[in-house]
């Protein structure tokens, strides 16, 4: 292990000292640690759309818009070979909860989150990669 001296202005370690007591770090360096891997996992991804990877693609719609159940069913079969598994959750009247957990290539997983995300009437979503490794067939 190396040593390294960081220097940080009092609001940042202000907002690391709160991190730290949230998520029950021993210390500043595990936090930092743990803080750097997810920075450079999210940098490898982001650089590498052939990168194999999973991804949970989370988002709310509203049910009762025109077609839009059907326009994204359309998009998820389209895309069948990147679809592990999905959950369908009733939120309440008007709103439902997907989580769609994917598995391929970055830039695949990437593009058919922003083809569902940029749907009219998908009110929320986020995708979350994380980086995968290929099979000894090439699979993901």
């Amino acid at each position: 292990m190396q040593r390294v001296t960081v220097t940080l202005d009092d609001d940042l370690m202000v907002d690391l000292d709160r991190l730290i007591a949230q998520r029950g770090y021993q210390n500043r360096s595990e936090a930092i640690r743990d803080l750097a891997r997810a920075g450079l996992k999210d940098m490898a991804l982001q650089g590498d759309t052939e990168q194999p990877c999973v991804g949970a693609l989370v988002y709310i719609y509203d049910h009762a818009a025109r077609e839009l159940s059907k326009r994204l069913a359309n998009h998820s079969h389209a895309h069948h070979h990147l679809s592990v598994s999905t959950l369908h959750v009733h939120l309440d009247h008007d709103s439902c909860l997907e989580v769609s957990i994917l598995k391929g290539r970055t830039g695949d997983v990437q593009d058919f989150s922003s083809e569902v995300i940029t749907e009219r009437s998908v009110r929320y979503g986020q995708l979350v990669l994380i980086p995968g490794e290929p099979t000894p067939d090439g699979s993901v």
